[in-house]
This record gives C-alpha cells, sequence and structure tokens, in this order.
C-alpha cells in the first residue's frame, strides 16, 4: 500500500500522521471539513507533499472523489468530546456514526485493501480493576448517589475499595458517554465491513493524546490542551472530581508512528489494538507538572468537588497487544515532553474557554 487516504487529516493527530507516512515513503491524501471549532480562523499548515480535499465526511461525493485510486484509508475525522457529545448528540451521532458509514458505502465498489480507524479508549467505561485479594473485577460503574455525595472511588460488593489496574482489550466495553458509544459504533462499523468486504480493517484505541498542535480554544479537545489554555491565561486549571482520578497520556508522535506500523504490519486483521503510553498519572499530578512546565508553578488547580455526566474514574492502558502486533513502543514520556509542549504553547497563543465549557454543561444539569 502506497496511496493513503487520511480523513479528519488536518486535524491535531491527523497532521502528524500525515507527516509520519510521508516520511516513510507514502502517498498522501487528506479528506478534512475544517470545521470552526477545531481550526477556527487560523491557517492550517499541511505538508506540501499532501493533496488534501476539502469537504464533509458524509457527503458521499466528495468522499468518493477523495478515495480515488487509494488502497488505504486512516479514518480520523470524528467530533471529539465526552462532555459536548452528551448535549449535542445528533452533531456527534451524525459526525461519527453516519460519516464511517458513508465512507464504508463508497468504499464497496473500490480496491481499497485495509482501513484503519481511530476508536477510544473512552469505550471502555471504567478500566480494570482488581480486589486486594487479587481477584479481577468484571464491569463495574459508580453508583449516581455515591457520586453526588463525593464518594468518588468504585467500591466492590462489601464497600471494599478496589485497586485500578491497567486496561487490556479483553476488558468488556462499557459505553458511559454518547461520544463513547459513537466510538465504538464507528470501530464495529469498520471491522463488520472490513470481515464482509474483504478488507484488512483493524481499530486503534486512542488514550489521551498530547502534544504541539492541539486545538488550544476547543475546550473538548483534551485536558492538557484545557489545562494549558487557562495556565497561558493565568487562570487555574479546572478538575472535576477530587483531581486523583487516573489517565494514561500519551505523545502525538507516538501516535502517528502506530498508524503508520498499522498500515504497514502484516496479520492485524480484525484486531483492536490499545495505544498509550502504559504509564498512569494523576490528574492533580498533570496539573502541577504543566503549570511548572509554564514557568507558573504557583498557579495550583482549581478541584471543583464535582462530576461531570459521563466521566469515568480510572483508564490506563495495557499496551501489550501494541508491542506484540505493531512492534509498538512509546518514545515520548510525559515527564520529558512538557517542555517543549509548553513552549509551543506559549508561541501559539490561547484562547481560555473553561469557563464556557463549564458553564454549558452546568445549565443542562451535566455537572453534580
Amino acid at each position: 500500500m502506497k496511496n493513503i487516504l487520511v480523513t479528519g487529516g488536518c486535524g491535531f493527530i491527523g497532521r502528524h500522521v500525515t507527516e509520519e507516512l510521508l516520511e516513510h515513503g507514502f502517498n498522501v491524501r487528506i479528506l478534512d471539513a475544517m470545521i470552526d471549532q477545531v481550526h477556527g480562523d487560523a491557517e492550517v499548515e499541511v505538508p506540501d507533499a499532501a493533496e488534501v480535499v476539502r469537504g464533509d465526511i458524509r457527503d458521499k461525493a466528495v468522499v468518493e472523489r477523495a478515495l480515488e485510486a487509494v488502497d488505504g484509508v486512516i479514518h480520523l475525522a470524528a467530533e471529539v468530546g465526552v462532555g459536548q457529545s452528551m448535549y449535542e448528540i445528533a452533531r456527534y451521532v451524525g459526525g461519527n456514526d453516519l460519516g464511517t458509514a458513508v465512507l464504508l458505502e463508497a468504499m464497496i465498489d473500490r480496491p481499497v485493501r485495509r482501513i484503519v480507524v481511530a476508536s477510544s479508549m473512552s469505550v471502555y467505561g471504567e478500566g480494570r480493576y482488581r480486589s486486594k485479594t487479587g481477584d479481577q473485577i468484571g464491569l463495574i460503574r459508580r453508583r449516581a448517589d455515591n457520586i453526588r455525595t463525593g464518594q468518588w472511588n468504585l467500591v466492590g460488593p462489601d464497600g471494599e475499595a478496589l485497586i485500578p489496574v491497567a486496561t487490556d482489550e479483553e476488558k468488556p466495553v462499557d459505553l458511559a458517554s454518547i461520544y463513547a458509544l459513537t466510538k465504538y459504533a464507528q470501530e464495529k462499523q469498520v471491522l463488520i465491513f472490513g470481515e464482509a468486504y474483504g478488507v484488512d480493517a483493524v481499530a486503534l484505541r486512542l488514550f489521551n493524546v498530547f502534544g504541539a498542535g492541539q486545538a488550544l480554544s476547543n475546550p473538548y479537545t483534551g485536558v492538557l490542551a484545557n489545562f494549558a489554555s487557562r495556565l497561558a491565561n493565568n487562570q487555574p486549571p479546572m478538575i472535576f472530581e477530587d483531581g486523583q482520578q487516573r489517565r494514561d497520556f500519551v505523545h502525538v508522535r507516538d501516535v502517528a508512528r502506530a498508524f503508520r506500523l498499522a498500515v504497514e504490519k502484516p496479520n492485524l486483521n480484525g484486531h483492536t489494538i490499545n495505544i498509550g503510553s502504559g504509564q498512569s498519572y494523576t490528574i492533580a499530578e498533570v496539573a502541577a507538572l504543566l503549570a511548572a512546565a509554564m514557568g507558573v508553578p504557583e498557579i495550583g488547580p482549581e478541584i471543583m468537588g464535582k462530576a461531570r455526566a459521563g466521566d469515568i474514574r480510572n483508564c490506563f492502558a495495557d499496551i501489550s497487544k501494541a508491542r506484540e502486533l505493531l512492534g509498538f513502543e512509546p518514545q515520548q514520556r510525559l515527564e520529558t515532553s512538557l517542555g517543549p509542549f509548553a513552549q509551543w504553547v506559549r508561541a501559539a497563543g490561547a484562547i481560555d474557554r473553561g469557563g464556557e465549557m463549564r458553564r454549558h454543561l452546568e445549565e443542562r444539569g451535566l455537572v453534580s
């Protein structure tokens, strides 16, 4: 495969994927709608060697044109964000699920050999847990009445504390938000299509992606970008709950390499694969690390003591399968990557819309 279509290729992850592919000898065409929330008024810089087709993934004629002479697809185009998905439901279902359906229909009569779709760690809901005696816990959710009283951590049936552990791909999905629902639908559509039409189909479940190029003025783009926008405007990062929830942060360059490997490697058909760093951090810890990197360690986070609908407590990646099937090994650690990220934030500038996001959620009763 040498001719690759990257949907959403002008976005944060898409630009890095495009650069990675070009550096390794692929020809790249991009399909992107260039929506304002992601790109704003800024001129998007993509490599001159990439061809850009501007259009909506739901426009079949545009998609058919973008697929001409393509033998591989990396499908990144999607509406992103848990919080916003809970009140702009039609937008998320339309962009993510209908958009994927249009793409797959257009592929039926075209000789595409492989499609790699960007899925999300959000499909897991809560990550893996074990008891203090070492027993693995099955599907488990927090109770709404416990959350309302500030009992953030999960407990077993007898009230015993549970221990979060790395989440592997065998953990059953548990969809806790509209965003998670749409990402799982994207993933399953692609895998079902691949089996039916003899197209290699692979889903990469991405954990929290960070790095230069994030949409800093989009409050739904990711926790590190949100924190950076607040700190750049001398405002404290807003942290829901108590800040002790744990996540996995993976650098966008590592993610781009994972997509390139998923195009190149054999014997991947039908697989879903976690792409993370294999490390976990508390959200409060991340806020402190970023404040120090940005030179404002005195700006501590605002711990809100409230939960956001659709959020989970802990989820971080077991990347054993990515190592085995892709030969993937993260090269960027959060601790050593925040300095360059902070430099980019200062140079790029950021409009802080965190308060706007909070207001939208609170007005709809999605924060409690």
